[in-house]
């Protein structure tokens, strides 16, 4: 347990973790045909950003700066897929940019190729995996990595 809390360990981990993270949503939503909707699609921007960041952090030692990127990352992270959950459990209203689809069109046409390319409401649960959303696995995946980047902040604190 000792050498993966040593940094260029945690950080090849979760670089690999953020790229079999985001290949799998692709491949659910390319594959699969599930479409997302906009908080699934934000809720990505956390993992690109951390491949960046781990990138940084392998190559470049003792910058405690890269490690509070990454914990903030995460925490954000943590935030978005929280909200996504509590939206799907309907503590919280969605917000408008998961429900306002604004039609100011006047042809048939027009509107029924806008309905083809709207995205699904974020209450909208079609895929589940091992029975629970893709949001509530983020939120525990993301929880998991912000308390491991945590552990390993004060493992490098103490160096």
């Amino acid at each position: 347990m000792s050498n993966f809390l040593k940094a260029k360990n945690f950080y090849l981990f979760i670089f690999f973790v953020s790229i079999f993270t985001l290949l799998s949503v692709i491949f659910i939503e390319y594959v699969l045909h599930e479409v997302p909707c906009k908080l699934c699609i934000y809720q990505r921007i956390p993992y690109l950003l951390s491949i960046f960041v781990c990138f940084l952090g392998y190559n470049f030692d003792k910058k405690l700066f890269i490690l509070y990127s990454l914990v903030t990352i995460f925490i954000v992270s943590i935030f978005l897929s929280g909200y996504h959950v509590g939206i799907e459990s309907e503590v919280f209203e969605e917000f408008s940019g998961c429900t306002a689809n604004n039609f100011d069109l006047i042809k048939k046409e027009e509107i029924l190729k806008k309905l083809q390319n709207s995205l699904p409401g974020c209450k909208n649960t079609s895929f589940r995996l091992f029975g629970i959303s893709l949001a509530t696995l983020n939120l525990i995946i993301s929880t998991i990595i912000a308390v491991f980047c945590l552990l390993v902040l004060k493992n490098e604190k103490n160096k």
